[in-house]
Parts: C-alpha cells; sequence; structure tokens
C-alpha cells in the first residue's frame, strides 16, 4: 500500500500501481466521471499514470479555476481533429495540435487551404469520432522504432529527431488513428460532449517564416451544449467589443499598408478623442504641480547606453542610424531625456519634488504578427511624467499618483472600485541579468513600494518577473468587461538612473545628495487608453469625450436654416455638434445617428422652429420630451462638467 495525499491535506491508502483513475473512483464516481488528468507532485500526468510510491495528488476536471483540467480536454479534442482530417484527407501530413488557453488547434499540411465547406465536413467527422467513442490507448517507443512509424509523417519525425536520447517517446492510438504526444488525453474519444472549429489561418512550421506555411484549424469542445453556446454568446461580444471594428465603423482611425504594420492614422474623430483625452490629463497635471515639456523623438545611441535602455531593452527598439559622426535611434521612453531636463541646472532640496511631464511620441520595434489597431502599436503617445523626490518624500508622491489615477479612473471615468487590484512587480531574482545589477537598490526599492502600500492600507499582490530593468513598479490591473486583466496606470520606484546620470540636489545640510525618481503613467499610451475606453463602452462614449456630442436633424429643408442657427449656438457654447440636412427620412436619420452612438440627437420640425424647442432623443433613453434651447445647453453643461455618462 501507498499513501496519496489529495489537495485538501486529506490522505488516502491506496494499492501501488493504481491508476490516477482508480484513485477518482476511490474518492468518488461522480468525480470519475468528470476527471481529466492529474497532478502528481507538481507534474501533469495522464489519468491512466500509476501511483508506484506515497505522493501529493491533484485530480483535475473541465470546471477547475485553473486551465489544466480544461487542456486535458482540449487535447483530447485536438486528436479527434486530427483524426476526422486523417480520414477526409488521407494524404495529409500533421504538425502539431495543442491545448491553449481558450481551446485548441492542429497544424495540417495540405495542398490547399481549407474552404467553408471543408470544415464543415471536418465538424460533423469529428462528431461521429466522439459518438463511436473510440477507445484512448497509450503507448511508447524506442526512437529509432519511433520513426518508423512516423516514417510518412515528416514534422513528427523532425520532432522525435529533436528528442534527446533516452527520453521516452509517447504515443496515443485512437482507432485508425495514432499520433505522437506526451498527453495527457481521456479515455475515449466520447467522454467530449460537444465541439466546435472557430476559424482556420496560415501558420508557419513552428513558426519560422523560412519554413512551409502550414493550415492551422481552431475549435473548441465542452461538456456541455450550454457551454458551448455561452462561448458563442461570448465571441460575439467580443465581435461587438473589437476597438477594430468600432474604430472603423465610427471613422476613429484607419491603417494602411504603404504606411506600415502598427502605424495607426487618426481620421477627424478619433483626433478629437485624443485632443481631449490629452487636454484632460494635462490640466489634471498642471493643478497638481507637473511641468511639462517637449523632447526630440529621436537621441544619440550613448544617451541610451548611459541609461541602460540599450543593455536591457535594445530588442524592443528600432536599429540605430547613422548620421554623419552620429548614432541616432528612435526613442523607445522619455525618461532619458528627462533625467538630463532635470540635471540641467542645480537644484536645492527645497525645489524638490519637482515633477516633470510630457505627452511624448515613443517607438517600439514590435513584430509585425503582434500589432493591433491602437492596443499595440509601433508609435505612441506615453502621458508619461517623472518625479524628482527627496528620500523622505516617497510615500507622499506615491500615494499622490495612487490617488490621481483613482480620480481619474474611478471618479471621472466611472471604473468601479471592484475592477482594480494592486500588483507589487518585482524583480525576478533567479533571471538577474535582465535587470540593473545592484542587489541593495532593489531590496530597498522593493521593500519601501511594499511599505507604502500597507501604510495605505491598499490590498495588493506580489508578481515576480515584472518590474522594469531599473525598478519595481506598482501596476493596476484593471478587469475589463471581457474579463481580461490588463495594466494601463502605473507608478515605478527608481534609484538607478539618477545614480547612472549623477543626479544631484544641494541638502539642507549644504551636501550633494541623489534624488530619487518615481516613474508613472496615468493614461499609459493615448492609442492604447482610447482601444480600451472603445471596448469598455462598446463606442457609446460618456458625453464629455464623444467627437460629436449632438446631430440635429431637421425634418424638411424647411427647418434647415433653423438647425444651422441653432448649431451655431452650440457651437459658441463649446459644444460639439453636427447637422444632418440629408434628403432622408428622420427615422433614417435617427437610426443612422444611433449606429454612429451620438450621445443627443436634435430632431426639429415646423413646430421646434416656432417654438425656439428641440425635440430631444438620447442615444441610451430615446425620446426624452420637448426642451428649450437654454435648458437643452444648460443639462449638457452640467453633464460634460460633471463628467457623466459611462456606461
Amino acid at each position: 500500500m501507498i499513501k496519496v495525499t489529495l489537495k485538501d491535506g486529506s490522505n488516502l491508502e491506496i494499492e501501488k500501481g493504481a491508476s490516477i483513475l482508480d484513485v477518482a473512483k476511490k474518492i468518488s464516481e461522480g468525480l470519475a466521471r468528470v476527471a481529466t488528468c492529474g497532478e502528481v507532485n507538481g507534474e501533469i500526468k495522464d489519468l491512466r499514470y500509476e501511483l508506484n510510491e506515497d505522493c501529493n495528488l491533484v485530480i483535475h476536471t473541465f470546471s477547475d479555476d485553473d486551465l489544466e483540467g480544461k487542456k486535458a480536454y482540449w487535447h483530447t479534442s485536438s486528436h479527434i481533429m486530427a483524426q476526422a482530417v486523417k480520414r477526409l484527407f488521407p494524404d495529409v501530413k500533421f504538425a502539431i495540435g495543442p491545448a491553449i488557453d481558450d481551446g485548441f488547434y492542429y497544424d495540417f499540411d495540405v495542398e490547399k487551404p481549407f474552404t467553408d465547406e471543408d470544415k464543415a465536413k471536418i465538424e460533423e467527422e469529428m462528431k461521429k469520432i466522439i459518438k463511436e467513442n473510440i477507445k484512448i490507448e497509450r503507448f511508447s517507443l524506442p526512437k529509432k522504432e519511433a520513426l518508423e512509424l512516423m516514417k510518412d509523417q515528416p514534422y513528427k519525425q523532425e520532432l522525435i529527431e529533436d528528442l534527446p536520447e533516452g527520453e521516452e517517446i509517447s504515443f496515443y492510438k485512437q482507432g485508425d488513428f495514432t499520433d505522437l504526444c506526451a498527453g495527457p488525453h481521456l479515455e475515449s474519444t466520447g467522454k467530449i460532449k460537444t465541439i466546435k472549429i472557430l476559424s482556420s489561418s496560415g501558420a508557419y512550421w513552428r513558426g519560422s517564416e523560412k519554413n512551409k506555411m502550414l493550415q492551422r484549424i481552431y475549435a473548441i469542445s465542452f461538456p456541455k451544449a450550454s457551454q458551448l453556446q455561452e462561448y458563442l454568446d461570448f465571441l460575439e461580444e467580443v465581435k461587438q467589443r473589437d476597438h477594430r471594428k468600432i474604430g472603423k465603423d465610427l471613422e476613429i482611425f484607419m491603417t494602411h499598408k504603404l504606411v506600415g504594420s502598427g502605424l495607426p492614422m487618426y481620421l477627424p474623430n478619433g483626433a478629437t478623442i485624443r485632443r481631449i483625452l490629452e487636454r484632460y490629463i494635462q490640466d489634471k497635471e498642471i493643478s497638481l504641480g507637473y511641468a511639462h515639456v517637449y523632447t526630440p523623438s529621436l537621441a544619440n545611441v550613448e544617451l541610451y547606453k548611459t541609461s541602460g535602455h540599450w543593455e536591457h531593452y535594445k530588442d524592443d527598439m528600432f536599429p540605430a542610424m547613422k548620421m554623419d559622426n552620429e548614432e541616432m535611434v528612435l526613442r523607445p521612453m522619455n525618461c532619458p531625456h528627462h533625467m538630463l531636463i532635470y540635471k540641467n541646472k542645480m537644484h536645492s532640496y527645497r525645489d524638490l519634488p519637482i515633477r516633470i511631464g510630457e505627452l511624448a511620441h515613443d517607438f517600439r520595434y514590435e513584430a509585425s504578427g503582434s500589432v493591433c489597431g491602437l492596443e499595440r502599436v509601433r508609435q505612441m503617445c506615453q502621458n508619461d511624467a517623472h518625479l524628482f523626490v527627496r528620500p523622505d518624500q516617497i510615500k507622499e508622491e506615491v500615494g499622490r499618483v495612487l490617488n490621481l489615477i483613482v480620480e481619474v479612473y474611478q471618479k471621472d471615468f466611472g471604473f468601479p472600485a471592484s475592477a482594480f487590484q494592486y500588483r507589487l512587480s518585482l524583480r525576478d531574482k533567479n533571471n538577474k541579468e535582465k535587470y540593473i545589477d545592484n542587489d541593495e537598490m532593489w531590496e530597498t526599492a522593493e521593500s519601501q513600494l511594499r511599505e507604502i502600500l500597507k501604510e495605505l492600507n491598499i490590498d495588493f499582490y506580489e508578481a515576480e518577473g515584472e518590474a522594469a530593468f531599473y525598478g519595481p513598479k506598482i501596476d493596476i490591473q484593471i478587469k475589463t468587461a471581457l474579463n481580461h486583466d490588463v495594466t494601463i496606470p502605473t507608478c515605478q520606484l527608481d534609484f538607478a538612473l539618477p545614480e547612472r546620470f549623477e543626479l544631484e540636489y544641494i541638502g539642507e545640510d549644504g551636501k550633494a545628495h541623489r534624488p530619487v525618481v518615481i516613474h508613472r503613467a496615468i493614461l499609459g499610451s493615448s492609442d492604447r487608453f482610447i482601444s480600451f475606453l472603445l471596448e469598455e463602452t462598446k463606442g457609446m462614449l460618456p458625453l464629455w469625450i464623444a467627437p460629436v456630442q449632438v446631430k440635429i436633424l431637421p425634418i424638411t429643408d424647411n427647418q434647415h436654416e433653423y438647425a444651422f442657427n441653432l448649431k451655431e449656438k452650440l457651437v459658441e457654447k463649446g459644444i460639439r455638434v453636427e447637422v444632418d440636412d440629408r434628403n432622408e427620412k428622420t427615422g433614417y436619420k435617427i437610426r443612422e445617428a444611433q449606429l454612429q452612438k451620438i450621445p443627443y440627437m436634435l430632431v426639429v420640425g415646423e413646430k421646434e422652429a416656432s417654438s425656439n424647442t428641440v425635440a430631444v432623443r438620447s442615444r441610451e433613453n430615446g425620446d426624452i420630451g420637448t426642451e428649450s434651447i437654454d435648458e437643452f445647453i444648460s443639462k449638457l453643461e452640467k453633464e460634460i462638467k460633471e463628467k457623466i455618462g459611462h456606461e
């Protein structure tokens, strides 16, 4: 007998050689029915795995919060897909078919890309294989025999050749289909209950453009049909919230191959949104004692060698350009410039804190495959600032930054406090080459941020490996409408750059001292923040941000003069307004304005023109009645001033 310690700390005595599935059955038949894999002493194992010594065991199911149970389920599903493709396309060559965080895919080498008709046939064949409830069996072979078994599958042979000598080479067989695989897998194909092909695309073998383009099919499977429907509904919600779709529909931004990947262009509506946001955050900062500067987007490579970016960040920067006797590079961030601005003159301890802010264009050498609309770009406008403080001012200034973040996101944009988590991002102590080498500095900075969060009674969690190369940071994780965690505002503590740039201030004792730098971003990049805002609101931006706040809809040509006079009055009050004077029916104009997510529509006919009133329609509430022009303007001014309207 051997002792198995379960997740809850309880112990079971079982026969030596019993499988993980046997243990699940001993616990309960219900658990055995839904178990998908096990975790033995921290290693994921197949349900068939035999236990021969005392161990810790966690039995995973599809419904677990972690992904291990789901991935075993989806990995089995990927083999069902491969078997279906083999039946329909006998000459297919198989590459890889892993489970991913949201389903699975399989890469195939076929003569031509899969059509929609092909995918429908594959899905039907997958359902047949599930109904056949084929037993799935695991076996191992020596390398020579493994290569012989896969003699008609060149991609599998390549994978086998890459395995170290002596390593176990395992396969899974289900009926007429056998695949090279480490597992884990379920016991039979019938364990999969519902399955759906989602999409297909091209994918290079092993992700290299030098290799052949394969055909990748993405799919998903679930134990219940209702879970599949929920997922498909979620995908539709994702589609409706995709800022790229919203950006196109609302004419916010565009891209063009002649400009290049990751380089979006803002159309008038987008430029208006960006201008409002940037003025808003600059005004906030000015009221808090920030001084704004402009610095060049180009700098000598030596600047980044001094700062440490060249050593630690070079791979994310654009290549250097030789110009006369200088090597110039597009900057990835603004902090080195701001260090020099601080150093431009001597400072007294009385001058500190000095807060330098900038809306600056930065450049990151993102791979073409990773750029995405406004969310991930190669040129961005950063809402950046650097606070130069004395050591005794660190706590107060970090607190001010965190208060500003709360004011912006919760008060002005209306995001609930429950959507926020604070993460203390630390260096990875086992991978120190990624960071500036100064153990004492790191320990001091990390402990100070930890202490500040505790003193401010802020709940937080710690994450190793998430620090900037020069120092730890507080990242605010925001839970989005699609249940994703995104990081936009950050606050970083830096003892390193002041040292590297030899920054000083004259202390009360008349001696030179090093300041500490707090790096902080509130909106992050304008581009990414706009993408986030569009997806959170589905394009229904609050009135104060909406590029067009009011659309005037004259019913007939006779009201055009009244409509344009009304427009002038609104423009004089700083309200962004358009007149739809097209020769279209009023209902059509209203529907168009709704599709454009206009917050307010003013329908004006003969009655409104003669009484100097407007019939007001709201984007959210429809027809809200007739109002005088002054009454309507007063209501708008109040809503804009109080920043009412986040959905």
